[in-house]
């Protein structure tokens, strides 16, 4: 039966007739089989509101199992009335959860209601949405339990600001679950990174500093520490970096932008912290490196290598990497990060001849991670 023939056939009085039959189990099936209906038709306004009507009915039944089958079969649709959404979103649990981690129905502004006075279990509901906004994280983080809070954080569709994460910071000092979730988000700001470096030990903290970018002169106080191989590697810092000149700029404060930290960079395809860290060295601007860089011609790296102050015999293993990066670049098959880096290490290891051993086993080091990661990629 469509939506037009509804219309044009039903009165309120037949609707509530098909939908009120003798048995709740009746009432269901005939509650799903109209919802569907009104799903998948095209409407007009005025079916729209004839529609809205017919849901409004099933909404005020008595009985559970119709009202259930409203809430799921309208759980995804934007056709379900907001306000009937609010009305089964404070119903059973049966009938609410499918709603609340659902509907597209519900706004940021009911979402927060329902983190505010609503029970645990629904808290959780909101936290479980395929998207949640910040206002919506924020008072997750502000009002909700623990294990709504969690669910959130480990939910990289939920957007987080500063404050919200601060938040959860402040509220749950000392619970390991909520910082363990955070650690493992795919992003944090540079604020909350910073303070769950001195939160957090063992293999929380190596994650925590392998993945996600850090202020410069905590990543560098690391790195100078006695742990640099195996708990920071500062070239993988670089990379995440959002203000990479300032970066570059306290390396070389710190007196840590050596010709091994470069050489490996451009092993493994940070090009762009290798031409920050030459224009430091070199005291000109990034512009006017990239061009020396990257001139086609046999004299432009050569000029950019000397006037980075870089030591001659490096030379010959600079000029090869930098070409197998072009060759790559040229190529344009390579789509993702971790295949680029596999083929770079790959090409230019058996290129060396004069890097020191030390690189040369942290780079070996690097090509078999790459292979690990680009094996998991795969499957």
């Amino acid at each position: 039966m469509s939506i037009v023939t509804m219309r044009g056939h039903l009165t309120d009085s037949d609707i509530r007739s098909l939908i009120k039959a003798p048995s709740e189990d009746e009432r269901a099936h005939a509650a799903h089989k109209i919802c569907r209906c009104i799903e998948e038709a095209q409407l007009s306004p005025e079916e729209r509101a004839h529609a809205e009507g017919i849901i409004a009915i099933m909404a005020q039944d008595a009985a559970v199992l119709v009202r259930r089958a409203l809430a799921i079969a309208l759980k995804n649709s934007p056709k379900l009335p907001r306000e009937i959404a609010n009305k089964l979103s404070r119903d059973v649990d049966s009938i609410s959860l499918p709603v609340i981690m659902n509907s597209p129905s519900l706004t940021d502004e009911d979402l927060v209601a329902i983190v505010r006075a609503c029970p645990p279990n629904k808290q959780v509901a909101v936290a479980s949405r395929e998207t949640i906004s910040t206002t919506v994280t924020g008072a997750i983080s502000t009002y909700a339990v623990a294990e709504a809070v969690e669910r959130a954080l480990a939910n990289d569709n939920a957007l987080f600001d500063e404050e919200g994460l601060d938040t959860a910071l402040t509220r749950f000092d000392g619970l390991s679950s909520i910082t363990t979730a955070m650690v493992y988000r795919e992003e944090l700001p540079v604020g909350v990174t910073e303070k769950l470096v001195s939160m957090v030990t063992g293999e929380l903290f190596d994650h925590l500093v392998n993945n996600h970018e850090l202020p410069p002169q905590i990543a560098i106080d690391l790195a100078m520490g006695a742990r640099e191989r195996a708990t920071l590697d500062i070239v993988e810092q670089a990379g995440r970096q959002r203000d990479l000149p300032k970066f570059v700029q306290q390396l070389n404060l710190n007196g840590r932008l050596t010709p091994s930290l470069l050489m490996r960079g451009l092993c493994l395809g940070q090009i762009d912290f290798v031409e920050y860290a030459m224009a430091e060295l070199g005291g000109i601007s990034h512009q006017r490196m990239w061009l020396l860089m990257h001139d086609s011609g046999p004299l432009g790296l050569k000029a950019a290598f000397d006037r980075a102050g870089l030591p001659p015999r490096l030379f010959p293993s600079f000029r090869a990497a930098i070409d197998v990066y072009h060759s790559i670049d040229r190529e344009g098959v390579v789509r993702d990060r971790i295949t680029f880096r596999k083929r770079m290490l790959e090409r230019t290891l058996t290129l060396f001849q004069s890097v020191p051993k030390d690189d040369l086993d942290y780079l070996l080091e690097k090509l078999d991670a790459s292979g690990l990661q680009a094996e998991r990629v795969a499957i």
